[in-house]
Parts: structure tokens; sequence; C-alpha cells
């Protein structure tokens, strides 16, 4: 019988002294750091994750990266856009936006610099019938200067001479530097230079040199016919939109 009770005994003995022992031999080795009971149970629960739980875990990181990788990748295009778009923007002239606001039409579609700079030049100049100069300028005139300095080309004086001289196209095929040809006082008697997104620039008895729309109901009533002068260089990208 004592065989029997002794190993129980025994085993609760030297439990009792290692917990006895403890005190005493971190108290003799004041350098060991005493390791606080929380961290034991951290690391029983560390030992206690299954395979099956670090597959789990490994496998929502994976697709945590994948996400975010994605993700990011798509604000880097976003971001590079936006930068790219800002760029192009910074490099646009005071002229190109004052003329894509008054022609409704993309910033990048303004890209003959010298005849919107000569536009630009005769912009506002108020219309005199036999005019020729700033101080006063006829449509004939107007369009006559326009060719001479942008194009190198020299038109008749008069808009029914200017209409002789052209070739007659459908208002389906305008494109930049076309002409356009009026009925406002019996025959032709008006003359405008197509531009693009269906305006046009013309000495208006009304306003002077402006920018009018051909589909404004005036224009659409009075309008003859449209032309296209020989040797001309035209932007193909700003044809009419019917």
């Amino acid at each position: 019988m004592f065989r029997k009770i002794f190993p129980p005994f025994a085993f609760v003995v030297l439990v009792t002294s290692c917990s006895s022992m403890r005190p005493v031999t971190f108290a003799n080795n004041a350098q060991t750091p005493v390791t606080p009971a929380n961290n034991n149970k951290n690391e029983i629960k560390f030992l206690d994750i299954s395979s099956a739980d670090n597959a789990k875990v490994g496998a929502n990181e994976v697709r945590k990266d994948v996400h975010s990788s994605g993700t990011q990748s798509v604000k880097s295009e976003e971001t590079n856009y936006s930068n790219n778009r800002s760029s192009e923007i910074e490099k646009v002239s005071p002229l190109q936006l004052k003329y894509s606001q008054l022609l409704n039409t993309e910033v990048e579609q303004v890209q003959n610099i010298p005849l919107y700079r000569t536009i630009d030049d005769w912009y506002g100049t108020r219309y005199k019938l036999g005019g020729t100069a700033k101080t006063g300028i006829d449509c004939s005139a107007f369009v006559q200067t326009i060719f001479i300095s942008v194009f190198g080309i020299t038109l008749p004086r008069t808009a029914r001479d200017q209409y002789i001289a052209t070739q007659h196209i459908s208002r389906t095929e305008l494109r930049e530097g076309d002409l356009l040809f009026f009925n406002t006082r019996g025959g032709v008697s008006h003359v405008g230079i197509y531009l693009q997104n269906n305006k046009f620039v013309h000495a208006s008895i009304s306003g002077g040199v402006v920018i009018s729309d051909m589909f404004e109901p005036y224009y659409v009533k009075h309008f003859i016919a449209s032309g296209r002068v020989k040797g001309i260089i035209h932007n193909s990208s700003v044809s009419v939109n019917p």
C-alpha cells in the first residue's frame, strides 16, 4: 500500500519544491528578467494554433495583398492620368483656352495657333462697309485679310467673287478654313470663315468681328452655300458636327 501512495505523494512534494525554489532562484540572479505570467499564456495560445488555422491566415493575407495591390494599381493609374492631364493643361496657352471656350470645344482642338492669333488680333473690330483697317472692316475684307496673313493666299475682294473662286461643298464636309456664304441683302452678300463645332468667325454688321453659330435661325435662313479654297491644309479633326 505504501508503494501505491508514494508516487503521488512524491510528485506533490516535487512540485511544491519547484514552486518554492523559483523566488529564491530569481532573487539570487538579479540580471535575469522575470517573465510575466501573461507571456506564458500568449506562448501557449501560439502553440495551440493548428496548421489549418495558419493556412487560413496565410490565405487571407494573400487575398489582402492581392486586393491591396489591385487597388493601388488602379489608384496609381488614376493618379498618373490626372497628373498627365494637369501637365497637358499647364502647357496650353491662354489663346487656346479662350477660343476653346468661344467654340465650346476641347482645348486640344485649337491647334492652328497662327489662325487663332490673327483672329484674336482682329476680334471685336467694328464693322464698316468697305473698310479694311482696324478702325473698321467689312466681311469680305476680313476674310481676305485672314487668308493672306495665315494661309498666304490672296482671295478676291468681294463676297460674290470669293463665292465664285471657291469649290462648293456640302455643310457636312466643312473643315476649318472653309467659307460660308449668306444672302443678307440680296445675292451673295455676306461671308465668314468656318472654324469648328458649327462655329464661324466673321465681321458682322451688328457686332463687328465675332464668332457665331451657323445653326442660329438667322444664319440658317440666309445660308446659300459653303466653299473650299484650294491650297489650304485642313485640320480633319475639327469637322462640322451635324
